[in-house]
């Protein structure tokens, strides 16, 4: 975050042109706040504990068996050089790797046959495009290929599953992204099948974590149908790494702003070869999946695990989309056309709208008129500014469309908004005890790791013109509990909140939200907040944050 670039110079001149001057100036303070931030260091895991998984896995019952897809297209041959060591170097020996090539010519499989042995790659459907080709000339059969290790996995490690097996196929067509992953799924053979992009590589104890969460989740009676990590980017030769993307576990409300789930992703064989990829999401193609498969899991969240660890290095390099976000608007759009189909999918009425933030989205309830950065209708509070929507398209809502959005989210018990004072967040979404949100708390952004107590303010002393790290504190998303100074309660829920506070639920004169005037004086505002969040889970609700429903106490 905060780096000086060529890349950084061009998404900032591109958000004034979609935002204007003043957002982009609030924007541009932020980044230079986040170089004053301590670097970002990826520290490797020590030898001892990639020893000591090596050695342990079977004593731990391990079992899982990974399929990694890899399309690949005119991949250079030093990148799919470490990405194929990055597998052969997993702790966890579980795994094949299915490389499934699009490229017209012969340069992919030539490369793969020069930096491996023979018989090392079962090569299916090679030699097509340039010629037919045979092992790499001057090698013999006993002559390990440079730069990759001569030793093979074990191939009797896990029954019936041909660990550390290497799988190269020529595809008859190149289909695009999504087509072409299409074509390797069925070649799959594991419990899981990982998503790898050709030009990145995985950190050594990817796999043991993704096996040992999997087996903790059977041991708890969950069968694991999606897991995820966090993740980093790293420049092109792999010397420095950057933007650690520290994330939450599951938050349905925040997968729909963006594709936070991202790297590395896992999913059950049989989920992922049922559902597909779509072609007419090309770019997006992964998020699309995600939110197809998440639907299929309504009832059953916790069966999504996040594995809060950094598993992946996105490299960054000029033409991808790590490096350079607008190469690649179509990307951007597509993710938004998903959302959309999930909505629609799910009954909602509801349009998916850009944010301020390319590739950040927000669902917009209703018919009512939007809000940005002025009185709420209906001569409610003040709503702040806030950097939530950009592109001419705002995702806040009037002071009444919070029956909107209870009228199309049968889910959702109460809709709570941020508290601001002297310009700055000073409530609003809580944290409970043992979430992984510590990288939203102040002081923490983006280096927090770990789970948090429970009444932490997410988002804390943040300036209301601010987006926070990776723009979460403007965006939608679930909450834990929440500031009932700002909420609003959905009808059938409001027996439940009076049984919490004490009070009857009433609305503050000319809004939707609670009056929290009614309360007893001396109260406590964060204990009761948190008992109200339980009680709405446990009742089966969620409560759906806007941070953009802002509620200024010194208005």
């Amino acid at each position: 975050m905060g780096r000086i670039n060529k890349a950084n110079l061009k998404k900032t001149i591109y958000y004034m042109k979609r935002n204007g001057i003043r957002r982009t100036w609030y924007a541009v303070l932020e980044r230079l706040e986040e170089r004053k931030r301590p670097p970002y260091i990826w520290t490797p895991p020590a030898d001892r504990e990639l020893e000591a998984q090596r050695r342990g896995w079977q004593r731990q019952g391990l079992c899982a068996r990974f399929s990694i897809l890899v399309p690949t297209y005119r991949t250079k041959p030093e990148y799919l050089k470490e990405l194929v060591e990055s597998l052969r170097c997993q702790t966890y020996p579980g795994w094949e790797l299915i490389l499934a090539d699009a490229t017209e010519d012969c340069s992919v499989e030539r490369a793969l046959r020069d930096m491996t042995e023979p018989g090392q790659v079962d090569f299916e459907g090679g030699g097509q495009g340039t010629g037919n080709l045979t092992d790499a000339p001057g090698r013999s059969a006993g002559d390990a290929a440079p730069g990759i290790s001569a030793e093979p996995g074990p191939e009797d490690a896990l029954p019936g599953f041909h660990s550390g097996r290497i799988r190269y196929i020529r595809l008859e067509r190149n289909e695009g992204i999504a087509g072409n992953t299409n074509q390797a799924l069925p070649h799959a053979a594991g419990d899981y099948i990982g998503l790898l992009d050709h030009d990145d590589v995985l950190t050594p104890d990817a796999l043991y974590e993704m096996a040992a969460a999997i087996g903790q989740a059977q041991e708890r009676g969950t069968a694991p149908a999606l897991l995820y990590s966090d993740e980093d980017k790293c420049n092109g030769d792999r010397t420095e790494y950057f933007e650690p993307h520290r994330k939450e576990d599951f938050n349905f409300d925040l997968l729909l702003s963006n594709n936070y789930i991202c790297h590395f992703l896992v999913m059950e064989r049989a989920l992922m070869q049922e559902l597909g990829f779509r072609s007419e999401y090309d770019g997006a193609q992964d998020f699309d999946l995600v939110l197809r498969a998440v639907a299929g899991l309504k009832g059953r969240e916790e069966a999504i695990l996040h594995i809060p660890r950094v598993l992946y290095h996105w490299r960054c390099h000029p033409g991808s989309t790590a490096e350079n976000p607008e190469s690649k608007r179509h990307a951007y759009e597509a993710g938004r056309r998903a959302v959309q189909d999930f909505a629609d999918r799910q009954g909602w009425a509801a349009k998916a709208v850009d944010t301020a933030h390319v590739g950040f989205y927000a669902l917009r309830y209703g018919d009512g008129p939007l809000v940005s950065g002025r009185p709420n209708a209906g001569g409610g509070p003040r709503t702040s500014g806030s950097p939530y929507a950009g592109g001419g398209s705002n995702a806040g809502e009037s002071a009444s469309a919070g029956g909107s959005i209870f009228d199309s989210r049968t889910d959702v018990g109460a809709i709570a908004g941020r508290i601001v004072h002297s310009g700055r967040v000073a409530g609003g979404r809580l944290a409970e005890a043992g979430e992984h949100v510590s990288a939203a708390l102040p002081g923490r952004e983006g280096s927090g790791t770990g789970p948090v107590r429970a009444g932490e303010v997410l988002y804390r002393n943040l300036p209301v013109h601010y987006s926070g790290y990776l723009h979460r504190a403007v965006l939608p998303q679930d909450a834990a509990a929440a500031d009932i100074r700002n909420i609003r309660v959905r009808p059938e829920c409001r027996e439940l909140f009076s049984q919490v506070t004490g009070v009857p639920y009433r609305t503050a004169p000319g809004t939707d939200r609670f009056d929290a005037s009614t309360l007893p004086e001396g109260c406590d505002i964060g204990r009761i907040s948190l008992e109200l969040g339980r009680a709405l889970r446990k009742a089966g609700y969620r409560i759906l944050y806007l941070p953009e429903r802002s509620y200024d106490v010194e208005a």
